[in-house]
């Protein structure tokens, strides 16, 4: 595929390879953006965002609408894309199309509802006579930096509201899935998007990723990936606007009164999808001392029979990592914790990029697995005795995205939500779950800002005060 440029669809003679990674064979190539594609991209998105900020809301809002369309009506095509770029199996992929036609269409709705509000001055000495509004206006442009686990909904949740609220768009894809990004913006110039509205720059990240985030052209970052690029961009981006969602390592508080079938059915249900490549994956599962054992006992048949294949195949639960140094990362953090005193439960056998779903038990916190982002198929499991250490537990960490608790105890659940040091709680299901509509983002170094498309668009506006001073 090539990329889109300055109103244009543009190759280059370097190239990047778009892999499969269940088996390695290429799926395509796409260009190799340099230093002059970013700096042509910023050039013609200070206007399209002047043309971007003339067109009417409702204008705005049919564009994304239609795109929204487009999308669902083609389900299967982007479907398949994503499995073939980022390994999910289909039934996952699937799912991600109908959750980008939500976010899309929800990023629609919010073009139509950009407002302002009125001031009170009159409540202040020495005001009388005045009267002040607000007028919420875009911010020009937004660079969208999106990570290869979510190639479509994590794209659609950056640029659908930067484009209903206004902005011009320059989307920098993961280098390892562009292609669904490409075939997003293919999608939004046939729903009527003006030309010069979005650029699809597919580049490396080392390469091109400091000038385009540290651009004065730039009035707005929003990024999604791991804390070490967020830190970078943060640090190079200048006096601008930034929206940072970066790692985590969730936990999970299994409290005494939880059923411990109940809770195996929902770790197994958010631990393993996509491999484990979800920033509220569940990671750290924090269990009490008197289901110990229980929880184990359940756990395990419910995660050995998460069957791992090619993602192609509709029988595959569990398809590759999205290279084979991530799955021997993950090999080596579960290694290090058995030679530490951990013990498998079930997995830890890989096979190529794939890591079979695993259960590590009997886990200290000072071990990789349970202190840093692990980011793949394992869940650690670790005895905790009293609510006062689960919640220390939890909040020892660098990272706070996402949480859960399982408990019929209403005082026990309060603590959690008052005491636990993330910005998505959950209350008797596991940390991975996100509706589209939700506001979403972490707490530390998890980042800061927030997702979904409402929140997005006051993150991706600027406020203005007007105030008329009348005759009294």
């Amino acid at each position: 595929m090539r990329m889109y440029v300055a109103g244009r669809w543009i190759d280059t003679e370097k190239k990047i390879e778009v892999l499969n990674p269940y088996d390695g064979s290429a799926v395509d190539t796409v260009p190799r953006a340099d230093l002059g594609d970013v700096d042509r991209a910023l050039e013609s998105a200070v206007r399209g965002a002047k043309a971007m900020a003339k067109l009417p809301g409702y204008d705005r809002h049919r564009i994304l609408k239609k795109a929204a369309d487009l999308i669902e009506a083609r389900t299967e095509e982007f479907a398949r894309t994503i499995t073939l770029e980022e390994g999910k199996n289909l039934a996952e992929s699937r799912f991600e199309v109908s959750r980008s036609v939500q976010t899309l269409t929800l990023s629609a709705e919010e073009a139509k509802r950009l407002h302002g509000e009125t001031v009170p001055f009159d409540g202040a000495p020495g005001a009388a006579g005045k009267f002040g509004f607000t007028l919420r206006v875009p911010c020009g442009v937004v660079v969208a930096v999106t990570p290869f686990n979510f190639p479509l909904n994590l794209v659609s949740h950056k640029v659908g509201p930067a484009l209903a609220a206004g902005n011009a768009v320059v989307l920098k894809p993961a280098e390892d899935t562009p292609l669904s990004a490409l075939k997003l913006t293919e999608v939004l110039l046939e729903a009527g998007l003006p030309a010069e509205g979005i650029a699809c720059l597919t580049g490396i990240g080392e390469e091109i990723g400091d000038a385009l985030t540290g651009d004065r052209r730039v009035r707005k970052i929003t990024f999604t990936g791991s804390r070490e690029v967020g830190e970078r961009i943060c640090r190079n981006a200048g006096i601008k606007k930034v929206t940072m969602e970066l790692g985590s390592n969730s936990a999970v508080i299994v409290m005494p009164d939880a059923d411990p079938e109940k809770v195996a059915a929902a770790v197994a249900a958010t631990g393993y999808s996509n491999a484990g490549q979800v920033c509220i994956s569940t990671q750290r599962v924090l269990t009490s001392g008197r289901i110990y054992s229980d929880f184990l006992d359940a756990v395990k048949p419910k995660v050995a029979a998460l069957t791992t294949g090619n993602p192609l195949d509709e029988r595959t639960k569990v398809g590759p990592m999205i290279r084979e140094k991530d799955a021997i990362r993950v090999e080596e953090w579960v290694r290090e914790a058995v030679a530490g005193g951990a013990r498998i439960v079930t997995g830890g056998q890989r096979h190529g990029a794939i890591y079979t779903p695993t259960v590590v038990a009997d886990v200290t916190p000072e071990m990789r697995v349970s202190c840093d982002e692990l980011f793949g198929p394992a869940v650690a499991v670790t005895r905790f005795e009293s609510i006062d250490e689960a919640i220390a537990l939890a909040n020892d960490s660098i990272y706070g995205l996402a949480a859960w608790i399982f408990t019929e105890n209403l005082e026990w659940a309060m603590r959690f939500a008052r005491e636990v040091e993330a910005g998505n709680l959950m209350i008797n299901w596991g940390p991975q779950w996100r509706a589209d509509l939700m506001p979403y983002g972490g707490l530390k170094e998890s980042g800061f800002g927030k997702e979904g498309p409402r929140y997005a668009v006051e993150e991706m506006t600027e406020l203005k005060l007007v105030c008329f001073h009348l005759r009294s």
